[in-house]
């Protein structure tokens, strides 16, 4: 998979990883490449387990017993690895995302195993990209039901429009095409200040539409359009066009395929969109997407309680 030429159909990575021992090697080398490494002291004094045990490993350091799975999203998953490595194919090129319900189809395996699987696989879509800088595009949208397809006891009778809905706040880096979004707890001006100060570098150009909430920026120089009158592009190229293509994007999957976004889940969701905007770009060669989106699934680890959001006792 080191040729950037290659693109992935599904016959392929049938082809490519038609069992689970396929795909473990596959995933080691990702991992490890020539030297096993222990998860848990780092050492590279390694025993590998033979026989029924094939994938195991025992670190001479630390005794510690791993496989590839350890410390990732993998763990404590009964799937086989070939089966999460094709619902990572369908995560990086499904332009609109894929249902927990499409996907026990495809591999088999009940709409709750998929459900938990999607939960994993989108831990591992939250990558560090660091600081937004030069010319920056903000906007927000609201994600939530309409309050004229609610059943009338779950209607809020307070409205329409943003009632009811949750906030999310998006960022774009104007150079790169870079894209950041985060759920918000409202639009007022001082959590738009505290969040861009969180993932823009002071200094930068941040371009806005005229909500006041984005006004007086401290450490910015901020341009604005006004939508109400109508206006789009100002001069010098000032608009916000590349990140409302974010919020398409988002919309098509919400409404398109996952139908219903819970508020406790809708950061994970956020960030499976921004990973293929960045890294899932489909301007990325398949072998290129999938390789980062493993380099972040290696360093993630989520339980089922705290999927849900569980409270575990002590």
């Amino acid at each position: 998979m080191a040729n950037d030429k290659v693109i992935i159909s599904m016959l392929k990575m049938f082809e490519m990883f038609p069992n689970a021992e396929a795909a473990r090697e596959f995933l080691e080398d990702h991992r490890w490449g020539d030297h096993v490494h222990c998860p848990t002291c780092g050492k590279d004094r390694i025993t590998a387990r033979k026989g029924k045990r094939l994938g195991y490993y025992r670190c001479r350091h630390c005794k510690d017993e791993f496989t590839v799975r350890t410390g990732t999203i993998f763990e404590r998953s009964h799937v086989p690895l070939h089966k999460w490595l094709y619902a990572i194919y369908l995560l990086v090129t499904a332009r609109k995302g894929i249902s927990s319900m499409q996907l026990s189809k495809e591999l088999s395996v009940t709409q709750t195993t998929a459900w938990f699987m999607l939960g994993r696989l989108r831990e591992a879509c939250e990558g560090d990209l660091g600081m937004l800088s030069g010319i920056v595009e903000a906007d927000e949208t609201y994600i939530g039901g309409k309050e004229m397809n609610k059943r009338a006891s779950k209607k809020l009778n307070a409205g329409r429009g943003t009632v009811g809905k949750t906030p999310v706040l998006g960022l774009r880096e104007r150079s790169t095409g870079k894209a950041k979004a985060v759920p918000i707890e409202g639009t007022s001006r001082a959590t738009l200040h505290r969040e861009i100060a969180k993932h823009v570098e002071p200094g930068s150009e941040l371009h806005t539409d005229e909500h006041s909430g984005y006004a007086n920026l401290p450490g910015y120089i901020r341009r604005h359009l006004k939508h109400g009158d109508g206006e789009y592009v100002g001069a010098n190229d000032i608009h916000v066009n590349s990140v409302e293509s974010t919020w398409a994007v988002l919309k098509r999957g919400v409404y398109g395929t996952w139908h219903h976004v819970s508020v406790k889940h809708l950061a994970r969701y956020v960030n499976e969109v921004t990973f293929r905007l960045n890294e899932g770009n489909v301007r990325i060669h398949t072998p290129n997407r999938m390789a980062s989106f493993l380099a972040y699934a290696f360093q993630r680890r989520i339980t089922y309680n705290r999927l849900i959001g569980a409270k575990v006792s002590a």
